[in-house]
């Protein structure tokens, strides 16, 4: 089929552990290779999944781009760093896209979404996003100059898909998926509520139903619906329960999504699985895990454009 490249986050590890990594994993074989171990004493250990872990990709030419918490980096094909950068607006970072040379990323803990410009290296541009109770606003501010949005964490948004119509957004408390066309914040799919990796497909959306523990496409032609059921590991083989403070890794927490081409998609799990489904046929065609470890989640995941 192809190869993915996939991070993760262990929830609940300690000062010294390893706390996410990254992998490249081979469909065809059914192989992992893991290309980077994140550890640091330099993140905030508290609550969820809190600092720990590395986040989104993307691909900017030979560049690798991966987010943690708050903070942007770019790797060679090689994996080895080339750079780092951070803005004070940029905090529980999740999904990050890349159109036309700029980086957007999707800022948890403020609500927003801030753009990194490749060319500059520099964080220039920002969107707040809220819910009035009866509408989406946006207000567009400068993430250099000091006057954004408090760290109030109200939409949870963890998703972003940028694209030639605009910005695609969606968080666990966003309501949907929402789209910001230059101007305007609007409603472009309803979703439940604790939804991950929201993005537009075909005639509808592609996301994580995480509480529901299914992936979805949900499409404007309702004979096109489809579902899967995210695999679960037997009980007996599941580790690492009961070694979580935060309480809140548990098996089949489904995170991280992308688009392999001819209707299929592959979709991320915990402990750290990667299932292939079919949108044609409604069938899971393969699982790959990564881990046993009930606290170690997939978080981004990517076709890996390399040979």
């Amino acid at each position: 089929m192809t190869t993915l490249i996939a991070s993760s986050v262990v929830r609940g590890s300690q000062q010294g552990d390893s706390h996410g990594g990254v992998y490249l994993v081979d469909l065809d074989a059914q192989q992992v290779e893991q290309v980077l171990d994140w550890n640091t004493m330099d993140i905030d250990w508290q609550g969820r999944g809190a600092d720990r872990g590395l986040r989104g990709i993307a691909f900017h030419g030979d560049t690798i781009f991966i987010a943690a918490s708050d903070e942007l980096m770019a790797f060679d094909r090689n994996f080895r760093q080339t750079g780092a950068w951070r803005n004070p607006y940029l905090k529980h970072c999740h999904e990050i896209s890349v159109h036309e040379g700029q980086v957007f990323l999707s800022s948890t803990g403020y609500d927003c979404i801030l753009a990194f410009d490749t060319a500059r290296a520099e964080f220039h541009w920002a969107l707040y996003v809220e819910d009035t109770g009866y509408r989406y606003e946006g207000r567009v501010f400068d993430p250099r100059c000091g006057e954004g949005p408090l760290q109030l964490n109200k939409l949870h948004l963890n998703s972003v898909v940028a694209n030639a119509d605009g910005l695609y957004i969606a968080g666990v408390k966003s309501g949907g998926m929402l789209h910001f066309n230059g101007k305007k914040v609007n409603l472009s799919a309803s979703l439940p509520a604790g939804t991950h990796n929201a993005q537009p497909y075909g005639n509808g959306v592609l996301f994580n139903d995480t509480q529901a523990d299914f992936v979805r496409y949900a499409s404007r032609v309702s004979e096109e619906d489809r579902a899967f059921k995210v695999p679960m590991m037997a009980e007996d083989q599941v580790t690492g329960q009961g070694k979580d403070d935060s309480k809140v890794a548990r098996p089949g927490f489904g995170r991280g999504l992308c688009v392999l081409g001819n209707g299929l998609i592959a979709a991320g799990a915990s402990p750290s699985t990667l299932s292939v489904h079919d949108l044609k046929s409604g069938k899971t065609l393969l699982s790959v895990s990564l881990s046993t470890d009930v606290r170690n989640a997939i978080h981004g995941l990517e076709v890996w454009p390399f040979s």
